[in-house]
């Protein structure tokens, strides 16, 4: 524990800090917001007045990067001598986003100060007066009791003029430097008293950072290690001669290495001051952004960077309780120098997005989900299938329990595939089906051995060896390979389809196709928004779109209709009939269907019949001035009508209102806020009755399949009327206060979707691995009966099964361990098919290999899955501390057995997890785990059934959304403006800035943007004139507008669900929603900004290594 760590006496993580003053956060007219809440870290005082800026002295290069070789060099603020004009570099205001200027002729904004040499470390250039300056301790740590995590980045190679001769050894003589880089309040000057806190929120525009700059030691004080080269910002690229004699190897942190030669002063050159090897500085010229070129993830060759590290130890923290309470100060950490995934993701974009991803190779990690890639399938699934949180799984459970990594798939079994790739082969092996392994049921993949002549196989899985059926016998090559392997899909291929045998049907039958049922909430609320109307309209065209098998001249989908409030109207609407009949059950207690024949019809045949229903159907309700609804009979109904007609199916319901009418399934109003942050918060999550539970178990049963569209204008339970969907693999779709104006379109867009999309039903999937690992916990929307099959009455084209995987014994290295996800489902035409994805994976003996070899968005998907089913059955408190625990262990393992010895007052992050921290904290602070005043209780229920069936690439944007720069766009090109990062810090007053999560698109506008830009984008003329309640942005004929509508459709074309668009002006009521989106700075809910969660991660793996 170093000397200016304090025992920790203050309030636990997340809570507000007492004593401290909350700050009153300015928006940008520079008037505070209203109901700030209280920061969590203590107060911002701002600079002080009359501060005058530094010039840099005459030969000072702020900002000069080595490429280096040989042992690396620490640098540590120690230095005690200083050029006696430089005080230290200041923060300038954040500018649209753009690049601060290149370092050289000014001090570059985003500087903070730099460690210098550890004592013992040879100085650069010429030692200061011998007296050194005398500084006012003026620091202070994250929370009481713990050292603050400043942290670091790689210099990247630019030189500023000739350097010192000893610079020129130095650079000979260094691998890979890392910064141990640090950020202290700067001294006052003279006599000016002078405390500076961050602020909570990143300084908006206006009010300059306070410079920065380290203090000496304390006296017992110890200095930090030597850090390192390290993954974490990738180093600069070194010339070819470096890399000789590297070998690929472990991401390995600073080993001590001989102190460089000592020279003699050179004449000429000032002592170089905090930042003259360091670097936090924003993007210099020819580099793309704050951190050059990060590594290739997943591609075996070339050795891997090593890890990252930040370094508090080296700032000394004077002892709270002697500064005054405004002074105060902490650490400033530069946000550009800590990990950013605008820049990780772009990085893995350059680098891996022109080559087609081949799946030959096992344990192969993928490109991340935000590159756009092409998929060639050589054996494996494609990552759009499969993706695992690890590609290098440990040989045995007492490493996997010591690294706390979990082994998690994410399987989204009937996901999409881009036109340019082939979709899975049909396979059919006539009436004897698909070939399998005797003992252990799996089925024929390209990981089978074929031995004797082929006349046998040996199962991959569980070694049993089967003889080959006479029809499937084939000769083998010289290498062991059967001649034909190349012309079967099974032997050469990750993802295939068999054709399923009567065996594998219910009864011994083969199914009918699907029906469709359409069922509407007729009340008064429904009527009077127009909403019935609406539907009734839509569905004339849309029933001419059902989902078809790929050469079908018409869909084999039958179609049935029926409207409710608090009784229930079936509708016949047999092709045969001038006029629809309705027939009524007014007994909802126990529901039957009152007609068989003409209840679910072919659209063709009863087409004019369909039509004059849904004309009639507005019409007879028009008057209605029922108010209440029931809700389980209507899923009843529907049960009932697919069993009477043997056949699998969906219900479509549109519903809403509390069902409160007397019926089986009625409801309460439980809501209560109250019960926020209490030991009974998780009733909020569960259902208030057990019989929807039961009422779901039938429909599995029967393959009935419940897609529910809610428009509640008041709380409704979701908790509740979202078990049965949940549980039978449908999909819930929620408008809240629902407006024909400005609401339809988007409903109407996940209606048309919704219908048409891919979708299995009457589905079982059961995912089987080789020996040493087995599948023993399940999330998504499914329903369980026992321990191993996975039941869904319907599985659609969106929704994925995570699958985490526990050892039973130990893996070898040679032959790595295996996946097979096999899917048995009824498509769309009636076809009863198996689905199959295979999956090979490395497995080590190297926590090393296991830490180079992971995913980070799968992994957050897993946690985040996680912590959402933890929230039904222990308090929130509980599950965001063991997520917070889980990832701190992760880390301090990594950074006890693979980085090697360094300082504890540096942060070492791998390679591919530096993003773990930030993503983490998007998880914590969401609206399920922690909600703002203004989220219901009905939104935290809805977001929480969502994640959980997301696939990787939607929970990466949901927890750390996208923004984009609508101004910087070239309107002549097809690409997307660069992404910046998620931060009010960020925005300029005179940009329109995009931001989307998956469920939302913000258009936000700045107050000072150009009006010509408002009038070709709104057709306004001013800032003023920008109307909220726009739901799309007018079609203007002009390349501005066109421009970013076709962004605005291309990001829409990438989701599952259709965006609500809101236009955001800035100073705006509705502003403070999109800050909520701002996932970097601190939210009004109290959750933790990134700089601060980073530091607290920090405290949590020094105390676990401690």
């Amino acid at each position: 524990m170093s000397v200016n760590q304090q025992a920790h006496t203050g309030p636990p993580y997340g809570q507000p800090q007492p004593g401290y003053q909350g700050y009153q956060q300015p928006a940008y007219g520079g008037q505070s917001l209203p109901g700030a809440p209280q920061s969590q870290y203590g107060a911002y005082n701002g600079p002080m007045p009359g501060y005058q800026q530094p010039v840099p002295p005459q030969g000072y290069f702020p900002s000069l990067g080595f490429p280096s070789k040989g042992s690396p060099v620490s640098l540590n603020s120690d230095t005690s001598s200083l050029a006696p004009n430089f005080i230290g570099p200041l923060r300038a205001p954040p500018t649209s986003g753009a690049p601060p200027p290149a370092s050289g002729a000014s001090h570059p904004s985003g500087h903070v100060a730099y460690s210098q040499f550890e004592h013992g470390d040879v100085q650069n250039g010429i030692p200061g007066s011998a007296a050194p300056m005398q500084r006012p301790p003026a620091s202070q740590p994250f929370l009481p009791g713990s050292a603050p995590t400043p942290v670091s980045q790689i210099s990247t190679f630019q030189q500023y003029g000739p350097p010192p001769a000893s610079v020129q050894q130095l650079r000979n003589h260094m691998a890979g430097m890392t910064i141990g880089c640090t950020a202290a309040s700067a001294p006052p000057p003279a006599g000016l008293g002078y405390g500076v806190g961050p602020s909570s929120y990143p300084p908006t525009t206006g009010a300059p950072r306070p410079p920065a700059m380290p203090g000496p030691p304390l006296p017992g004080q110890t200095v930090a290690g030597p850090p390192s080269s390290q993954p974490n910002h990738v180093s600069s690229p070194p010339p070819p001669s470096t890399m000789a004699g590297l070998h690929p190897g472990p991401p390995m942190s600073g080993l001590h290495g001989p102190p460089p030669p000592t020279h003699p002063p050179q004449p000429g050159y000032q002592m170089q001051q905090n930042g003259s090897f360091g670097q936090m500085r924003g993007p210099q010229p020819n580099y793309g952004g704050a951190y050059p070129g990060a590594p290739n993830y997943g591609t075996p060759p070339g050795p891997p960077p090593p890890p990252k590290r930040l370094d508090p130890d080296s700032i000394p923290s004077p002892q709270l309780n002697e500064l005054p309470p405004q002074q105060k100060p902490r650490h400033r950490i530069d946000p550009d120098a800590i990990p950013s995934p605008i820049q990780v993701i772009e990085d893995d974009r350059n680098n891996r997005g022109s080559e087609p991803f081949v799946t030959g190779v096992r344990g192969q990690v993928p490109p991340l989900v935000t590159t756009n890639f092409l998929v060639k399938d050589q054996g494996n699934a494609s990552p759009r299938y499969i993706r695992c949180t690890s590609y290098n799984i440990p040989c045995t459970s007492d490493m996997a329990k010591q690294s706390q990594v979990p082994l998690a798939a994410v399987i989204k079994p009937l996901a999409t595939l881009p036109p340019e790739e082939t979709l899975p082969y049909l396979v059919d092996h006539g009436e004897s089906g698909p070939v399998r392994c005797n003992r252990c049921k799996a089925y024929m993949c390209p990981f089978m051995q074929f031995i004797e002549g082929g006349r046998r196989f040996q199962c991959c899985f569980c070694s049993c060896v089967t003889e080959v059926p006479p029809h499937y016998f084939q000769h083998l090559d010289h290498t062991g390979k059967r001649v034909d392997f190349y012309d079967r899909p099974e032997l050469s291929l990750g993802s295939y389809e068999f054709l399923a045998t009567v065996d594998y049907c219910k009864n011994n039958k083969f199914p009918s196709p699907p029906a469709f049922i359409f069922m509407i909430d007729v009340s008064y609320n429904a009527v009077k928004s127009g909403l019935v109307r609406l539907i009734c309209e839509e569905l004339k065209s849309l029933l001419d779109y059902l989902p078809r098998e790929g050469n079908m001249e018409e869909s084999a989908i039958r179609v049935g209709f029926v409207t409710y409030n608090k009784v229930l109207h079936f509708y016949n609407v047999k092709s045969s009939l001038a006029q629809p009949q309705m027939m009524v059950v007014s007994d909802v207690a126990d529901m039957f269907v009152p007609l068989l024949d003409g209840f679910l019809v072919n659209v063709n045949e009863s087409r004019t019949v369909i039509a004059s229903l849904l004309d009639q159907i507005p019409e007879m309700f028009a008057d209605t001035r029922e108010t209440e609804t029931v809700f389980a009979p209507v899923i009843q109904a529907g049960l009932e009508a697919l069993k009477a007609a043997e056949c699998a199916g969906k219900l479509f319901i549109f519903h809403t209102s509390l069902p409160i009418a007397e019926a089986p399934g009625k409801l309460k109003n439980r809501d209560d806020r109250k019960l926020i942050n209490t030991d009974k918060e998780k009733t909020l999550f569960q259902p208030q009755t057990s019989f929807y539970n039961n009422l779901a178990k039938d429909c599995v049963a029967q393959g009935c399949c419940v897609d529910l569209f809610l428009f509640p204008n008041q709380y409704l339970d979701v908790a509740t009327l979202g078990v049965v969907p949940y549980q039978t693999g449908g999909s819930i779709y929620k408008y809240a206060y629902f407006q024909l104006e400005t609401d339809q379109y988007r409903f109407l867009n996940d209606l048309r979707r919704d219908v048409q999309k891919e979708v299995g039903f009457d589905a079982v999937m059961r995912v089987r691995t080789s020996t040493g690992i087995r599948a023993t916990d399940f999330f998504g929307a499914f329903y369980m009966s026992n321990t191993t099959d996975v039941e869904m009455a319907g599985l659609d084209c969106d929704k994925t099964i995570t699958v985490e995987f526990k050892h039973d014994d130990k893996l070898s290295e040679d032959s790595g361990a295996l996946l097979q996800c096999a899917l048995l489902y009824t498509s769309c035409a009636g076809q009863r098919r198996l689905r199959i994805h295979n999956l090979s994976l490395n497995c080590c003996t190297q926590l090393a290999d296991l830490y180079r070899n992971c995913e980070t968005d799968t992994l957050i998907n897993y946690l985040a899955k996680y912590a959402y089913r933890g929230v039904l059955s222990s308090p929130v408190k509980t599950v965001r501390d063991a997520l917070i625990n889980q990832c701190a262990q992760i880390l301090a393992c990594y950074r006890k057995n693979c980085a090697s010895p360094s300082s504890a007052g540096q942060l070492i992050l791998p390679e591919c997890m530096k993003l773990l921290p930030v993503y983490l904290n998007c998880v914590l602070k969401s609206d399920v785990l922690q909600p703002g005043p203004e989220v219901t209780t009905d939104d935290r229920a809805y977001i929480r059934q969502l994640v959980t069936s997301m696939d990787v690439a939607e929970t990466n944007v949901f927890f750390y959304p996208r923004l984009l720069p609508l101004t910087k766009a070239d309107v002549d090109s097809d690409s997307l403006p660069a992404a910046i990062r998620n931060s009010e810090e960020r925005l300029s007053k005179g940009d329109i800035y995009l931001l989307e999560n998956g469920l939302n698109i913000f258009v936000w506008v700045g107050v000072n943007v150009q009006q010509g830009l408002i009038q070709n984008l709104f057709g306004v003329s001013s800032f003023s004139q920008i109307s909220n309640a726009l739901s799309t942005l007018p079609v203007l004929e002009n390349p501005f507008s066109k421009k970013v509508r076709s962004i605005v459709d291309m990001l829409q074309g990438q989701r599952s669900r259709y965006m609500k668009l809101i236009i955001v002006k800035q100073e705006d009521k509705l502003e403070m929603l999109f800050k909520h989106f701002l996932v970097e700075d601190k939210s009004l809910s109290g959750g933790a900004s990134y700089v601060d969660f980073l530091c607290h991660m920090h405290k949590e793996i020094r105390q676990l290594l401690s």
